[in-house]
C-alpha cells in the first residue's frame, strides 16, 4: 500500500501595516487550518513588535520596522494588507512584483484605475488575488444564494436594498483614518458602501447595472470627505436596488431581496450577531391569510450554523487557492475574486462621480 502524501505546508503570511483590522484578521490566519503567521510589519519596529505579542503570533514570527522588509523576507508566501486606502496602489503593486500572493483589505483602491494597476501586477506575477469581503465566506452566504437560484421558491429577481451603517461618535468622526482625505478619501462610500454594493451584485449575479444615480442627501464633512450617501441601480432588464450607507446612523447590515415569488432579509449579513451561526429569513409564494388578517406561509428564520468565524473561512479559502498556485503554477490562479473586486469598484466609482455630477445618472461601463 503506497504511503500517504505528506499535508501541503501552511501558507505563510506576512501583514503589513498593524490596523485594528488586522487583529481580527491575524486571529482569523491563526485559526485557519492551512495558514500561519511568519511576519509583522509596520513603520515602527517597537510597535510591530507588542502587535505579535499583544496578538498571539507564534513565537517565530518576526517583526520588521518596515513594509519593505515583509516583502523581502523570502518565507512570507502570502501578505494581507490593512492599511490606508491612498497606500493600496504602492504596496498592493509592490507585493505583486516581489511574487507574494495578495488579500488586500476593502475599499481596495480610490478608482478602478488604480485597482487594474495593482490586478494588471498580481496577474504579470502570477500571484493569487483575493479582496477581503468576509461576509462572502460565511456558509450562510451560499445558502441564501441557494434559495435565490431558486425558481419555484423565489423566481426572477426584482429588486433587491441593502444598508450598512454605524456611528461610532465624535471622536471617530474626528480622528478615524476614513474620514481623513489624504487617507480615506471615499469616506462611508469606500467603507460601508462597499458592502452594500457587493451585496447588490451578489444577488444580481454580478451583473452590472446600466446606471447609478446618487440620491441627493449625501453628507460630508469639512474636509469634503463622505460620511453618508444613498444611490439607486438600474439594471438592463428593469431591475432595480437602492443602498444607504453612513457613518452617522445606528448600526445596521441589512439586505432585503425581493423575488417574483419569494422574499429575502438578512439582518447582519456583515457580521453576524452570533460568531457561530448566521440567520435568514425567506419566504416563498405568500398570500393574504382569510380576511387578510396575517399571511401564509409564515416565514420561516434559517439558522446556518459554523465552527469557525466568516474570516477564517476568508482565509482559509484564499489559503488553499495560493497552494494551488503554488504546486501547479500560475494557470491555477481564480480571476473570479478580481473581477467581483472590479465590478464592486466600478459602482463605487459611479456612485462618487454621481455625487459630483450633481446626482446625475451616471453609465457603467465594464
Amino acid at each position: 500500500m503506497a504511503a500517504e502524501s505528506p499535508p501541503s505546508p501552511p501558507v505563510r503570511f506576512g501583514i503589513i501595516g498593524c490596523a485594528n483590522i488586522a487583529r481580527k484578521v491575524s486571529r482569523a490566519i491563526l485559526l485557519s487550518p492551512n495558514s500561519t503567521i511568519v511576519a509583522v510589519g509596520s513603520r515602527s519596529l517597537e510597535k510591530a513588535a507588542a502587535f505579535a505579542s499583544d496578538n498571539g503570533f507564534p513565537e517565530s514570527a518576526r517583526a520588521y520596522g518596515s513594509y519593505d522588509a515583509v516583502l523581502e523576507d523570502p518565507e512570507v508566501d502570502a501578505v494581507y494588507v490593512p492599511l490606508p486606502t491612498s497606500l493600496h496602489l504602492r504596496w498592493a503593486v509592490l507585493a505583486a512584483r516581489k511574487r507574494k500572493h495578495l488579500l488586500l483589505e476593502k475599499p481596495v483602491a480610490l478608482n478602478v484605475g488604480e485597482l487594474d494597476e495593482i490586478l494588471a501586477e498580481c496577474e504579470s506575477s502570477g500571484v493569487q488575488y483575493m479582496d477581503a469581503t468576509m461576509w462572502m465566506h460565511h456558509p450562510r452566504t451560499a445558502e441564501m444564494k441557494a434559495f435565490l437560484s431558486d425558481s419555484q421558491r423565489f423566481g426572477q429577481l426584482k429588486a433587491v436594498h441593502s444598508i450598512f451603517s454605524y456611528n461610532s461618535g465624535p471622536h471617530f468622526l474626528k480622528n478615524d483614518v476614513r474620514v481623513k482625505p489624504d487617507l480615506d478619501a471615499l469616506g462611508a462610500l469606500g467603507d460601508t458602501g462597499w458592502y452594500c454594493i457587493r451585496a447588490i451584485l451578489w444577488a444580481a449575479d454580478y451583473t452590472l447595472p446600466k446606471t447609478v444615480t446618487a440620491l441627493s442627501s449625501a453628507e460630508f464633512n469639512e474636509a469634503g470627505v463622505n460620511l453618508s450617501c444613498g444611490a439607486s441601480l438600474i439594471f438592463h432588464d428593469g431591475r432595480i436596488a437602492t443602498f444607504y450607507c453612513s457613518f452617522l446612523s445606528n448600526l445596521t447590515m441589512e439586505i432585503s431581496v425581493l423575488g417574483e415569488n419569494g422574499y429575502l432579509r438578512v439582518h447582519d449579513f456583515v457580521i453576524p450577531f452570533q460568531e457561530n451561526v448566521g440567520a435568514f429569513y425567506a419566504c416563498a409564494n405568500t398570500k393574504f391569510a382569510e380576511l387578510s388578517i396575517g399571511i401564509e406561509p409564515a416565514p420561516i428564520e434559517h439558522l446556518v450554523r459554523s465552527d469557525v468565524p466568516q474570516e477564517a473561512l476568508m482565509v482559509e479559502e484564499f489559503s488553499s487557492l495560493v497552494r494551488k498556485v503554488k504546486e501547479n503554477g500560475s494557470e491555477e490562479i481564480e480571476k473570479f475574486w478580481a473581477v467581483i473586486s472590479r465590478k464592486t469598484q466600478l459602482v463605487v466609482d459611479a456612485v462618487k462621480a454621481s455625487i459630483e455630477k450633481g446626482f446625475q445618472p451616471v453609465e457603467v461601463v465594464y
